[in-house]
């Protein structure tokens, strides 16, 4: 059995590329953040998605590491692929989506990392009406991509699987499946 991270900064694609690639092989989808507001809000501690990273560190980290039993437990019979954040920029820094306690639980084979131009980030922010994110400028994103990459490289090391960088530019969705799926197969 696998188990895949993929990972994106919001507005990056990662979801839509996953999802059409996913038309082609055999895993299950798990996205960590539904994960974590199913139980943060089992808790009462939110009411949606967005108010996860408004939430103190500590409590986060706990709904992190809950998340992952969960996880874990269902990638022991069949393919995995999860689709979280490497790092959450919150207001008081930047915080490991997936810190040792979580790695440690999920012991993915591989991560893969799907980025975008940060003009092209913000576009689709823009036109994203289902989610209430943050503004950020260009360089702010391209900082969250740059900490996403040094983050993958540091849970690699830490679980010894391997990076993959796949770039999701615009009008360019069939090839960028096209190379997801052959990450995966």
């Amino acid at each position: 059995m696998k188990l895949v991270v993929i990972t994106g900064i919001p507005g990056s694609g990662s979801t839509t590329v996953l999802n059409k690639a996913l038309e082609e092989v055999d895993y299950l989808h798990l996205n960590y953040g539904d994960i974590m507001t199913e139980i943060a809000v089992e808790k009462g501690l939110v009411e949606n998605r967005d108010e996860l990273r408004k939430l103190p560190a500590e409590t986060q980290k706990e709904i992190q590491k809950e998340a992952g039993i969960r996880i874990s437990e269902k990638s022991e019979t069949t393919n995995v692929i999860v689709d979280t954040h490497c790092t959450i920029s919150t207001p008081k820094g930047f915080l490991p989506g997936l810190p040792k306690w979580v790695l440690e639980g999920l012991n993915p084979d591989i991560f893969i990392l799907v980025e975008a131009y940060p003009d092209e980030v913000i576009v689709r922010r823009l036109g994203d009406e289902t989610r209430q994110r943050d503004a950020e400028k260009a360089k702010d994103i391209q900082l969250h991509q740059e900490m996403n990459r040094a983050a993958a490289m540091a849970y690699a090391t830490l679980t010894g699987a391997t990076v993959k960088i796949i770039s999701n530019h615009d009008n360019h969705l069939p090839s960028t499946v096209k190379k997801m799926v052959e990450v995966l197969k």
